[in-house]
């Protein structure tokens, strides 16, 4: 077996497809140890793993060793900002020689064939309603046959199935999850609960970006004393591409001016806004085509608008496509216009391009983007104030370089993936230190 690990378990190998708000204050207080409750205590300050005004509180560990076994477990593979960051990270810790396995809940092939190329054996199944015991046994099964030394889940379903299925686990690993947005999924009562519950029994969460963290430490979700700020990574090429040839792949003209986006069609993405730009720009720059890449249940609604707005020979929409790193280089401009982002892997993939980008003052947007020096930042729901970003630089020639530039050079200093592996190798020090 690849890695050294024991199949899991024959479940699962070939699963059949079958209140009211309190004060910051309360919520932060609430997180507290009881011990640490009493009148005059201040809640513990969440710790930063990477770039979080630059600076990492974590004191140097001069003798931690690595886990050799790690099992990440995921709702889905299917192509995503998170699927994708599991997948890199994954495969960046299996090239160090660990033992390295993903745990799919769901049976979607997406980033399966890259892990498995990759070497990363990839466990899934086809989970059946909210709590599916078949799933948690054969979860509990693999930890404890491969002798897992840290779990890794990612958002909220996958940490509640990890918490109930390594419980009673002879020798229990340390449980880590990775809150990879703002949250919103937590409106759901039940999910909220279980998550909430989850994490009393999790060593460690990390939050992919300080709004993030601020929000769900703010809001209860999260205890201080265990979040982490850990930023997403992504791949950065060698080079930034040939424009020409993503051109072709694309279909649009060498010639022409283009603004590109990548995004699920889904009502946060706000993609509707882009088209909404794109009248007034094309009375402008009469070249201009924009290209949006992703799927989603918005489809046919955005395909609707195009054609009422007489656009359809300016704006494509792409669909879901697997090369999307190949696509980038045909980009002139890329829009991120969404409401709501946690730490965009679109976006960072956008800047380890090299490319011009406008996004909105969102989640963990303004993170990565300063505007004006390695992109621009305008504000959500903004109609002009996105219209006058994009067409300065489309004006701009030199100031798209200048800011491609500097994005892709902050990439590549703070959210590779390399960096990304190496501070979760801290949080899971501080998780194994606490099961201790």
């Amino acid at each position: 077996m690849r890695h050294g690990l024991r199949p899991a378990s024959p479940v699962l190998r070939c699963v059949d497809a079958a209140a009211r708000p309190r004060t910051a204050d309360r919520h932060r207080r609430s997180c507290l140890p009881p011990q640490q409750r009493r009148k005059g205590m201040r809640p513990a300050t969440p710790a930063v793993v990477g770039p979080d005004a630059r600076v990492s509180t974590f004191p140097p560990r001069m003798s931690f060793t690595p886990p050799s076994r790690i099992l990440h477990v995921v709702d889905t593979l299917e192509f995503g900002g998170l699927e994708r960051v599991v997948a890199d990270l994954a495969i960046a810790q299996a090239a160090q020689g660990r033992q390295v396995e993903v745990f799919s809940l769901n049976d979607t092939r997406g980033f399966r064939p890259m892990l498995e190329a990759a070497g990363v054996p990839v466990v899934v199944g086809a989970k059946r309603g909210t709590l599916d015991l078949r799933m948690l046994s054969a979860l509990r099964h693999n930890v404890s046959s491969n002798a897992v030394q840290v779990v890794h889940t990612h958002n909220f379903v996958p940490n509640y199935y990890a918490a109930l299925a390594t419980r009673f686990v002879a020798h229990p690993p340390a449980l880590v999850n990775t809150c990879h947005n703002m949250g919103t999924r937590l409106s759901n009562r039940r999910l909220r609960w279980l998550y909430r519950w989850s994490l009393r029994h999790t060593a460690r969460i990390a939050l992919v970006g300080r709004q993030v963290r601020d929000r769900l430490v703010e809001t209860g979700v999260a205890e201080p004393g265990k979040a982490d700020v850990v930023l997403n990574g992504v791949p950065v090429p060698a080079t930034t591409g040939d424009r020409d040839a993503a051109r072709d792949r694309l279909g649009i003209p060498r010639d022409a001016l283009l603004l590109g986006s990548v995004g699920r069609l889904v009502a946060l993405k706000n993609h509707r806004l882009l088209l909404d730009a794109m009248p007034g720009l094309l009375a402008k720059h009469p070249r201009l085509h924009a290209v949006i890449v992703g799927d989603g249940p918005l489809q046919p609604e955005l395909q609707r608008q195009i054609d009422g707005l007489g656009l359809a020979r300016h704006i494509h929409l792409a669909g879901p496509r697997n090369d999307v790193q190949a696509l980038l280089p045909a980009f002139d401009v890329f829009v991120l216009p969404s409401r709501t982002e946690g730490l965009s892997i679109a976006l960072l993939e956008a800047c380890a391009a090299g490319l011009a980008v406008v996004a909105t003052d969102v989640g963990g947007n303004g993170e990565i983007i300063a505007d004006q020096s390695t992109g621009r930042l305008v504000p959500s729901d903004d109609l002009p104030a996105l219209q006058d970003a994009v067409g300065a630089l489309l004006h701009d020639r030199d100031g798209r370089r200048r800011l491609g530039g500097a994005a892709r050079e902050w990439v590549r200093m703070h959210g590779s993936v390399d960096a990304m592996r190496q501070n979760y190798d801290t949080v899971y020090a501080r998780a194994l230190d606490a099961r201790r």
